[in-house]
Formats: structure tokens, sequence, C-alpha cells
């Protein structure tokens, strides 16, 4: 059974200010390694990290190695609702011969994390900045905390609602269920988000 925890962060201004500068960064990255995707036409993950990796490290030497990781694993995912989502206008049936469009991501697009980048242990969070690691407390409820430990951690993500709260998303599944693949964390799935926007080809 899959599980979706949201979590919202009890941030101070000082605290806001370096999650959207992480939010900010996230999405340079991921704006550098668009125009590769356009490019190639290569949005798998793992040919997508061999392309580009080194040359974004590089560029974007304090977003760390994992973070560029898991900006490639944002990059791929979009690309993959982009370009292969039958209910997508642009799916590379309807491009035909056409250049793919390029995608670019706001600065408020969502932070993808990992358990190298995030962690949660005893109530505690520590996720990773730009400027070092940073803490909260989380007032887990009996239910969500049980939800938590018993599922096995998929995808972490965190955005900032239209209330201005930054959150956090647990997606989490069945252990028994190895395939299961991540719910849509904004809107659906037939459905490009908001903080992307897709440039056509002249």
């Amino acid at each position: 059974m899959n599980s979706l925890l949201r979590i919202p962060l009890n941030a101070s201004p000082e605290q806001m200010a370096r999650l959207q500068a992480l939010q900010s960064g996230f999405a340079q990255v991921c704006n550098a390694l668009a125009p590769v995707v356009q490019q190639t036409r290569v949005w798998n993950r793992v040919a997508l990290h061999h392309l580009a990796y080194r040359q974004l490290r590089d560029q974007f030497p304090e977003m760390g190695s994992q973070m560029v990781c898991n900006a490639i694993y944002s990059v791929s995912r979009t690309s993959r609702l982009v370009f292969q989502h039958p209910g997508s206008p642009f799916h590379l049936t309807r491009l035909g011969d056409k250049p793919l469009p390029l995608l670019r991501f706001a600065d408020s697009c969502p932070v993808y994390f990992d358990r190298h980048t995030l962690s949660l242990k005893a109530g505690q969070l520590s996720m990773f900045t730009l400027d070092g690691r940073m803490r909260f407390q989380l007032a887990l409820g009996a239910q969500d905390e049980a939800v938590f430990h018993a599922g096995k951690l998929r995808e972490i993500v965190l955005s900032r609602r239209v209330d201005g709260v930054y959150e956090l998303a647990f997606f989490l599944t069945d252990p028994g269920e190895p395939g299961a693949s991540p719910l849509p964390m904004v809107g659906t799935d037939a459905e490009i988000p908001e903080y992307v926007m897709v440039e056509e080809a002249v």
C-alpha cells in the first residue's frame, strides 16, 4: 500500500531564506541540465547522469554530489511526464521530427532529497542546505510515525505551499511492493506542473 505523508516545517525567517536559496539553486542545476535533454533526447536517469554529472558538479560545487544527482532525477522525472505521458501535448508522437521543446524550471520547483541529504531520527530532521545542515524538531503523530517506520521510503520532496509554508512530502510504499512507483507530488499524472515552462523550438 502506498502512503503520502506531508509534514509542514516550522521555519524561522532565517531558515526560510536558506530554504529559498536551496530551492533557487536546485532550479539552476535543473535549468543547466534541461538543454542537454533537448539536444540529445536523452532523459533516462542513468544515461543522463553519465552525460552530465561531471559538468554539473564542476559548475555547481556548492550543491554537493548527491544534490546534483537529485536534480538529475528531477529533470529525468519531469521529462518523462512531458515527453512520454499519453495526455501530454508534448508527447513524442505529437512532436514527430520537430526538435524537443526546452524545459525551464521556476525557482518555485520542488527539491528532491534522499537518505544522504535528509535524515529523520528521534523526531529530529536534519537536511542539506547550501550553507550546512539545518535541523527541525518534528512532532509526528503516532499514526504518522507508524506509517513512516513501517513503509519503504521512495521519494522525499520539499515544496512551498501557496500560504508560504515549506513542507516535506514523504512517499512510502509497502516493503513487499518493490515495483511501486512514486505518486505525483503536484497535480495529476497528465498535468505539466506549474513550476515547469515548456518552450517550443522555433
